[in-house]
Formats: structure tokens, sequence, C-alpha cells
């Protein structure tokens, strides 16, 4: 084995619940430090965390992040600003004619979030609540059309009046969003002109963000809650993020703190679209994902990631990772690439309530949180959690929580939900707190059975990643019956996210909306003419994209780019995004190569009997990914030895699984060796995590130390 040497990289993922940080060396040997999470200043929870990593690792905090070449930080709290409604006090700028737009949003987002049950009485249900009253939204006459010609010119008379009374509002930031200014943003620039004029003379210090800066597509409610967004909840997020690298650099670290952008990449934390990294936590689960299934050969897997909130599932089809152009946060629809997830409310934090009239269970979608927690942590909780289910059931240990340093309250747990769950039921505290894992299980099995049936394979060409903190606790409940080719979980299963983040490069996305259809019989000329209005856009995107990265410190020759395109058969709906072939489309050939790719990863994501080449194509967006390579960990294989564990064996523990007690084998999860076999009913423990074995069924360990999960 390899010898342990200090770390090069830290990687943080900051959740709802608990921060976890992965120290990895050169040779992928790694440790996991854990704290709860500090929304009020998440560097108080970084610190801590990191410091309990520096602990496993037997160095102190000075030395390591002296040592480290990247820091980088994923983390919830811009988050939390726009869940919070704690932003900046802004206004906005649109075109006369659409200043209700903001108000009427987008019929999605009335639904969005809502459980099924909720979704039967439309009544109950209302818009996301304002970031911008329509008291300080204005509107301007002017008007360019889906070509970009200019049908009604500015009306500066109209801009300033509005840049006036904004200013007279005492707003913090003026938004600018007009109509098909993603095509010609001229209008734009000049009304941001004439803002900058009037905070001059007004002598205030005034932030202006133009939407054809933020996100250049099409679809205008999108665009418009993008650049809201923006100015809204990132002020608070900068100033997060400005905390960590301080706290690191104080600590000895000499290079900017990175953060993780949704599709995939990091990006120093001065990105001057930062909303980007909004919900960056759960994508560095993804990354992780496509690294493992490179090493193990299977190119079709699904990310299960169980916290103490919510349970996040990600899909990689046959090599292909979902991009999700307009996802949803906090019922609001952006403009912003996102590695696509589903999530539902599942997590071994959630709170449990018995209604003591009708006997109904219901599951959350409350979560204790970090503070006050569960029960059993002895914080102040008073409402019972499926972690304190786990607890009195022995699946967790007591005194080995955090590796020792967090002591479960069992009995307190025990009394409260007999109390509060098991007596109004009239059944025993052991089949109740079984029966309310049951329940979480089920709900997150029958998730991950919806998100497989979509992708038109087989489950039996699937491989299961399980991680979080809770991941591996019920892995065995949520991953019965499914059929899949494999199931595995990891000892760093808790910081997987994060390990996943230190796998990724630098990176910068900018594209812009087009419209180019190709038709089926299209000539050589006609595609000749499409590929050179192609190479056009990419040729501008590029310099965009290099321009910003030089100006983040990476050297010109470092720096690689990525074409790609948003492509759909003509009429349909939904795009899918296409790598292409080349970066310079220089003939008919060229672009008859950059068809037949869209039709490859078409079939791919659908079916091969979904294609439609007799519709034509069409090009809907044009994009550039600029990368810069990071130094990255690599995990070590190692030769398979004896099946038998007894080295990692530490004691018995007794454990209700599958409706009775059952003495159960303990094991040190670190302890365990390339070949070693561990047969339930075992547990197998982590000071960060704990997987439950059931009877028959077996764990065995590979040359790569991943854990393979085998159902009886």
């Amino acid at each position: 084995m390899t010898a342990l040497e200090d770390p090069i990289v830290i990687g943080i993922d900051a959740g709802g619940t608990m921060t976890d940080t992965i120290l990895v060396d050169r040779h992928g040997r790694f440790k996991i430090g854990k704290a709860a999470t500090t929304p009020h200043d998440e560097s108080e929870g970084f610190i801590a965390s990191s410091e309990d990593a520096a602990d496993a690792w037997g160095i102190s905090l000075d030395r390591l992040f002296s040592g480290v070449d990247v820091v980088l930080y994923s983390g919830t709290g811009m988050l939390n600003t726009l869940l919070s409604r704690t932003g900046r006090r802004l206004g906005l700028i649109t075109t006369k004619g659409t200043e209700d737009m903001i108000l009427m949003g987008r019929g999605l987002q009335a639904w969005a979030d809502y459980a099924y049950a909720d979704r039967l009485h439309a009544v109950t249900h209302h818009h996301p609540d304002p970031l911008v009253p329509r008291r300080r939204t204005h509107g301007v006459t002017e008007r360019v059309d889906q070509f970009g010609d200019v049908v009604i010119p500015l009306y500066e008379h109209e801009a300033r009046a509005a840049a006036k009374a904004l200013l007279k509002d005492k707003v913090e930031a003026i938004c600018i969003c007009l109509l098909f200014s993603h095509v010609n943003p001229a209008h734009e620039r000049r009304v941001a002109e004439i803002v900058r004029e009037e905070a001059k003379k007004a002598k205030a210090d005034m932030l202006v963000y133009r939407s054809h800066e933020v996100r250049p597509v099409i679809r205008e409610q999108s665009r418009l809650n993008s650049v809201l967004i923006e100015a809204y909840a990132t002020s608070r997020g900068r100033k997060q993020l400005k905390g960590i690298e301080d706290i690191s650099k104080k600590h000895g670290f000499k290079y900017r703190v990175q953060t993780l952008l949704s599709f995939g990449g990091l990006t120093s934390i001065d990105h001057p679209r930062l909303h980007e990294t909004m919900i960056s936590g759960p994508i560095g689960g993804i990354l992780g994902a496509t690294y493992v299934g490179k090493l193990i050969g299977n190119d079709s897997l699904i990310c299960s990631d169980m916290g103490g909130t919510s349970f996040d599932m990600g899909v990689i089809t046959r090599g292909q990772t979902r991009i999700e152009n307009e996802p949803i946060m906090d019922r609001f629809k952006l403009n912003v690439p996102t590695l696509h997830l589903d999530t539902i409310g599942a997590g071994a934090g959630m709170i449990i309530k018995v209604d003591p009239l009708t006997r109904k269970v219901s599951l959350g979608p409350e979560s204790a949180g970090s503070v006050p927690g569960p029960i059993c942590f002895g914080r102040g909780g008073t409402e019972p959690t499926i972690a304190d289910c786990d607890a009195i059931l022995g699946r967790l240990n007591p005194d080995y929580f955090l590796g020792g340093k967090v002591k479960l309250d069992v009995a307190k747990a025990l009394k409260a939900f007999k109390e509060k769950c098991a007596d109004p039921l009239g059944v025993g505290v052991e089949e109740a707190a079984e029966g309310m894992i049951g329940m979480l299980e089920t709900d997150a099995n029958n998730a991950l059975r919806r998100v497989i049936s979509g992708q038109g394979i087989h489950p039996s060409e699937f491989t299961l990643l399980s991680y979080g903190g809770s991941g591996p606790l019920h892995l065995a409940g949520y991953s019965r019956g499914i059929g899949l080719k494999d199931i595995i979980t990891f000892q760093f299963a808790a910081a997987f996210s994060a390990f996943g983040c230190t796998t990724a490069d630098y990176m910068r996305r900018h594209s812009v909306s087009v419209e180019i259809h190709v038709p089926p019989d299209a000539d050589k000329d006609k595609l000749a003419e499409t590929g050179r209005k192609v190479s056009e856009v990419f040729k501008d995107l590029e310099t965009r994209a290099v321009t910003e990265m030089v100006a983040d410190g990476h050297a010109r020759k470092a720096i690689r780019t990525a074409p790609f395109l948003m492509m759909r058969y003509t009429g349909q709906l939904e795009d899918v995004e296409v790598a292409a072939p080349m970066s310079r489309i220089a003939s008919a050939a060229d672009m008859q190569k950059v068809i037949a790719a869209f039709e490859e990863v078409y079939e791919k994501i659908n079916h091969r009997v979904s294609r439609y080449g007799q519709a034509g194509t069409s090009i809907m967006e044009i994009g550039i990914t600029a990368i810069a390579d990071k130094v990255k960990p690599t995990l070590e294989a190692r030769p398979l030895g004896k099946s038998d564990p007894k080295a990692a064996h530490k004691g018995k523990r007794d454990a209700y699984i599958a409706g009775r007690w059952h003495t159960c084998n303990l094991y040190e999860m670190d302890d365990l060796q390339p070949g070693h076999e561990v047969t339930g009913p075992a547990i197998i423990e982590h000071p960060a995590t704990t997987l439950v074995v059931h009877p028959g069924d077996r764990v065995t360990i590979d040359q790569w130390s991943l854990l393979h999960y085998r159902h009886a």
C-alpha cells in the first residue's frame, strides 16, 4: 500500500444538516471530516469539518492548508438566501407591456414542489413570492424582434425616468431584461448606460445586471428569473465564500478558493455568474459517479444520495449525462445548464408525525436539520425522526457516531418515539420504528424505479451507487427487488459528493440561442452555409470563454475548448446536448458529421426507434466549454486477498432487522481490505456512516476498496 502523503485537495460539501470534508493525496488515499452545517456563517462549519479531517489525517490545520493545491467548496448559502428571501432590494426595467411578467410567472412554477395530494386542489396554489414587487418594476418603450431587428427605437426619456424612480426608491441593484435582447442587446446596453449616468448624478453606488450578459438564451421568463436571482441572492453567497477563503488563507492557503458549477466544472468565487453554483452540492455526486464508472467499466449508472433531508438521484445512461437547461430552483424556472437530478424528500433527519385520531403516519417534509437535530443527538430536538428509529433498533452505534464525538441518547429517543408514534398506533416500539424506516425506504425504492423506467433500458444494465451519510444505512431496503446489475457503496460515502468535486476541472461555459433549421433534404451548399454560421458563433464564444479563464489566472496554453450544440428534430419541444465533432465546420461533410453525432446521442438518451430524421434537425443553442486541467486524485487498485474479514471484526451488537432482533457482527469499514467478504446480519461502521447488511445479504470488497452489496 502506498504511504500516506500530505493532501493535495480539500473538497467540502455543505449540506442542509452536515458539512462533509474529504482530504485526498496524490495516490487517492483519503480521510473524511464532518461537522454540523452553520448556515449563519458557513466558514464555522467549514473549518470545524476541515479540522476533523485534519485530525483523522494526523496533521495540523496550518500544515493542511499551507500544503494543498486546491480548496473547493460547494454549499447552500445562496440557496438559503433565496429560500429565506433575505437578498438585495431590487429594481427591474423591462419592455413596456411586460411589467407583470414576474407576477404571472410560468404555470409550472405555481405547481412546482407541491405534493401529489396538494396538486388536486388548485385553489390552494400560489405563485412564488416575487423577488421584485410590481411598484419597483418599470416598463420602457422599445422593441427588438426575434430576428434582432429594431422595430421600435428605445424611448430614452422613459429609461431615464425609470432609473430616477428606482434610485429614489433606494434599491441596491437594478436588473434590465428586454425582449429578444439575447439576439440584439443594443437596447439593454443603452438602458444600462442611462442607469449608470443617473446613479453617478445621484452619487449612488449602483449594481446593474443585464440579462444578455447573465444568460443570453431564449425563453424570456427563465432569463428574467436568472438575472433576478443573480442580482438577489449572490451578494450574501459571495460574502460567505469570501469568509471561507479568508479563513483558509489565515491557515496558510496560497491560492483562490474554488466552487462547483451546476454543469460540473470548477470556478473561482469571483465567477461573474455565481448563480450557476447555487445547486452545486449534489452535482459532485454525478462527477464522482462518472469517475467510478470508468473504473468499473460500466457507463450506465444510477446515483443515489441520501442525507438528512433529501434523496437525490442522477442518471448516466450509456455514457450520457442529461443536461437540464431550465431547472427549477425554489419554484423559479431558470436558464442555467445543470446536470439533471431528481429529488424527493427522504432522509434520516425527516420528522415523523402520527395523527392521534386517524393514525395516519407522515414522513416530513420537515427535517430536524443540524439544529436541533434528531432527539438522540441531545441538542434539543423533540420530534422523532428516522435517525431516532435507527438508534432505537441498534443500527446506529450510540458510542461511535462521528467516531464517538457525539454520544447518542437512545433512551430519550425511545421514550419520545413510544409516546408520539408507537402508542398512538397501538403497536410495539420495534415494529413501529421498523415500519417508519420501511416507509422511507419504499419511497426511495419507488423513486428509483420511476427514474429507471424513464431511461428506456432494462434495470439490469444499471449499477446503483449509494452515498450520502444515510445512504449505506438504508441501502439494503431501498435497493431491494429492482434487479440491478450491481450495487456499490463507499468507505467515503458520507463525503462522496465532495470527492466528486475533487475530480472536476476548471471550467467556463458560454452559449447563445440561435434558430438554425436544416431540412432533411438539404443540399451541399445549404449544409456548408449552416456550418459557416455555426463556426462564426463558436469563434466568438471561444474568445469570451478563454478571456474569462485567462483573467482568472489560467495560462492560455493550458486552456482547451469543447464546442457543443443544443439540437432537436424540427418540431420537437426539447433539446439534447451534442458535443461537436470539430470546432470549425468547414464543409458539407463536416455538417453531416454534426447531424450524425446528434442522432447518435438522441438514440442513446431515448431509443433507436424514436429517431425521426424525416423532420429535419434544428440547432437551438450554440455553446463553448473552456477547460483547464486541475490536479486530481486517483483511486489505487490493490490485489485481492483472503475473504475472511476477521481483521476488521470489532465485536457484536443486537439490532432489529426484518421483524426480529439479531446478534450482528460489527466491522470497521476502513479496516476491510480488497477480497474481504461480509455476510449478514452484520453492521459495518465508519465514523461518518454505517452500512447495515441484512440477514443473508453479502458485501464484498473489490480491488478499488469499493463495497459491492449483494441481496440474498
